[in-house]
């Protein structure tokens, strides 16, 4: 019997013994906001963490309705930062945060042809709108967050109109790129968020058609060369999968639909997936463990993956979504049910440098009353860590660490080998990789702690 073949076993029996999991007396979720539309509604993206320690995000609504900029402290502290008024966008998807300092993003509509645009937002709370999509086939509507590559540019998605969709490149100044034509045999409708792999390689999801008719896994290069790795047909999942690359390198994801359970269509599944293509479904949602997962889950520093679903869960005649965790063997665990006052976590999670998880509830029209969405904090006793950015270089590459209580750092390592190093602030140290280091974890040390990067630091040659 093979590796995977016995996750894979494990997987389908872990569905019959731990979907019913109960809260552990260290798990704690707090709702920390809810929106009311002025400050914004209907969250539907991801949070990140900036340099400052703060979680930065996206909403609708606003004063004209075209969408908010937000941040909030780990402690529950919001602030709007930014309302979109059209001509400057509509609609924002994802922010991420490069190795420049500034946050990037997406609108799905507005700007000067009313199809969408990418955009800056730096850390003064500045917005310059470096592209406005024109309406062109390819050029409507982007809304996937974008990824940063080795080569300094920006890469995302955009499902187009009248198309199957189109790859695009775009550099911090502006000038956009069309790299690749999604087509039928290829798979269409790339909506999910691509990533950045350690082979410098880009991949990301159609949401339909190939071989197998419910969408593709595919890699490109950075010049746009696109190589389909899996086909989807129900079976095996479908209808976009949202990836990760874990830290022993291979690639694990959830579905939108697929497997055994539920409708004709199934419910959906966490899947492995190896660069080169080779899949192993490690679960099948059923049900009252969820359905529909919408978001990328995250490798949390125990080295388990923790991710949402956008339905159901154990709220009985209700969809409400579940909040996940599954070991890389395919054991899940229900950690938290949604209810009909925070539903819908549609935007998956972030795993702060404090250890504890956030995310946002997109909210719905419940008993007569509009509920606008939420910001939620999830703490499972996870003890705090930090991140680089980038999270690969060559020697001399300068490097952000960004953490919890980093003044007073005595030491920085990459894979053991001593870095010299800044500290900027509580929450960011600046420093080089090192000559001699090797691929590993960078190590912090500070007067109260030793902290560990959530993965390991890949040094390129």
């Amino acid at each position: 019997m093979t590796n995977r073949t016995w996750r894979k076993r494990v997987g389908i029996l872990s569905l019959l013994s731990a979907v019913t999991a109960m809260l552990s007396p260290a798990q704690k979720f707090t709702t920390l906001l809810q929106f009311n539309g002025t400050n914004g509604t209907n969250p539907s993206m991801a949070l990140v963490q900036g340099a400052d320690g703060d979680l930065y995000g996206t909403a609708g609504g606003g004063t004209a309705g075209d969408g908010t900029i937000f941040k909030i402290t780990p402690a529950g502290a919001f602030s709007t930062l930014y309302n979109f008024s059209g001509p400057d966008g509509s609609g924002p998807g994802g922010l991420m945060l490069a190795t420049d300092g500034n946050f990037y993003g997406v609108t799905g509509s507005g700007g000067a042809y009313g199809y969408g645009t990418v955009f800056k937002f730096t850390p003064q709370y500045s917005l310059t709108t470096m592209y406005s999509l024109t309406g062109s086939s390819e050029e409507v509507g982007p809304n996937s967050p974008l990824v940063e590559g080795y080569d300094g540019n920006f890469y995302g998605t955009m499902v187009g109109r009248g198309t199957n969709g189109v790859a695009f490149r775009i550099t911090s100044s502006g000038t956009l790129t069309k790299l690749y034509q999604f087509s039928a045999a290829s798979g269409a409708y790339p909506e999910t968020p691509l990533i950045l792999a350690i082979d410098g390689s880009l991949y990301g999801s159609t949401s339909s058609l190939g071989p197998g008719g419910w969408g593709t896994i595919f890699s490109m290069t950075q010049s746009g060369t696109v190589t389909q790795r899996v086909s989807f047909d129900l079976a095996n999942g479908g209808s976009n999968a949202f990836l990760l690359q874990a830290a022993n390198g291979e690639l694990y994801g959830v579905t939108f639909v697929g497997g055994p359970y539920g409708s004709i269509y199934g419910l959906g599944t966490v899947f492995e997936c190896s660069l080169d293509g080779s899949l192993v479904t490690l679960y099948d949602f059923s049900g009252p463990d969820g359905m529909s997962p919408t978001a990328p889950m995250v490798q949390a520093t125990d080295g388990n993956f923790y991710g949402t679903t956008s339905g159901i869960g154990q709220v009985p005649t209700k969809y409400f979504g579940t909040i996940f965790q599954i070991t890389p063997d395919g054991v899940l665990t229900t950690l938290h049910n949604f209810t009909d006052l925070t539903p819908f976590p549609t935007g998956g999670l972030l795993q702060a440098t404090n250890g504890s998880f956030y995310g946002t509830t997109n909210g719905s029209y419940t008993g007569g009353t509009f509920d606008s969405g939420t910001i939620f904090k999830l703490d499972v006793g996870l003890a705090s860590f930090v991140k680089t950015l980038p999270r690969a270089g060559q020697v001399d590459t300068t490097v952000s660490i960004l953490g919890t209580d980093l003044t007073g750092a005595t030491s920085v390592s990459f894979g053991g080998t001593a870095a010299t190093f800044t500290v900027v602030s509580a929450t960011e140290i600046t420093t080089t990789v090192p000559a001699g280091a090797t691929t590993g974890r960078v190590e912090v040390v500070t007067p109260s702690a030793t902290l560990s990067s959530n993965v390991p630091f890949r040094v390129l040659q």
